[in-house]
């Protein structure tokens, strides 16, 4: 799987520019984050363990507290409500709680080849990989520039935000290969059929 071409519902996608956009874009088109197995293709393929990381200790609890970090924030990067709702209060909490924990510590150890590499001191937790997205969120939120850069895909029915860092700040869509074939296919369709009207 080539990442960013996601077409498949079983595919995960890795180019919004953040891990916590990441996690937001597993909920398009369906559920991506519905077993154990797929969390743990997340977790290595969004960088939040170095690959060879062991997750086996990962349990069916794992799924839901990351569907759950997802679920709050997504009103806060998307700006669905505002500081003093409720809701919005609420998620800011849980984030920032889940914020607090240590996060996984990295090591730099020599490969074979003798290139330092990154490994963990050991099998990640639950909680060191939840802290290490929520910091993520903290971080996105926090950062003006960061904020000023967050953009809503323009493809039909897409609902990825990411993070534009394009020359000029003209990305319109989460990915060219996946929004944006569609929406040029759809244009030239478009063109096609006023021509032959």
């Amino acid at each position: 799987m080539a990442l960013g071409t996601a077409t498949a519902p079983h595919e995960l996608r890795f180019d919004t520019g953040r891990v916590c956009l990441d996690l937001l874009a597993t909920t398009h088109p369906v559920e991506r984050l519905g077993s154990v197995e797929v969390l743990r293709a997340w977790i290595t393929g969004s960088g939040l363990v170095p690959p060879g990381t062991p997750l086996a200790h990962a349990d069916p609890s794992w799924p839901a507290a990351f569907r759950e970090l997802r679920d709050r924030i997504g009103p806060l990067v998307r700006g669905r409500a505002a500081p003093g709702v409720r809701a919005y209060d609420l998620a800011l909490a849980r984030v920032n709680d889940l914020a607090r924990a240590a996060p996984p510590a990295p090591r730099a150890v020599p490969g074979d080849d003798g290139v330092l590499t990154r490994r963990l001191d050991g099998p990640p937790g639950r909680a060191a990989l939840l802290a290490a997205v929520a910091r993520d969120a903290v971080y996105l939120l926090t950062d003006p520039v960061a904020r000023a850069g967050l953009r809503q895909c323009e493809g039909d029915n897409c609902p990825i935000v990411y993070l534009d860092t394009s020359r000029g700040h003209r990305r319109r869509w989460c990915s060219s290969e996946v929004c944006g074939n569609r929406e040029r296919v759809a244009r030239h369709r478009r063109r096609a059929a006023l021509a032959r009207a």
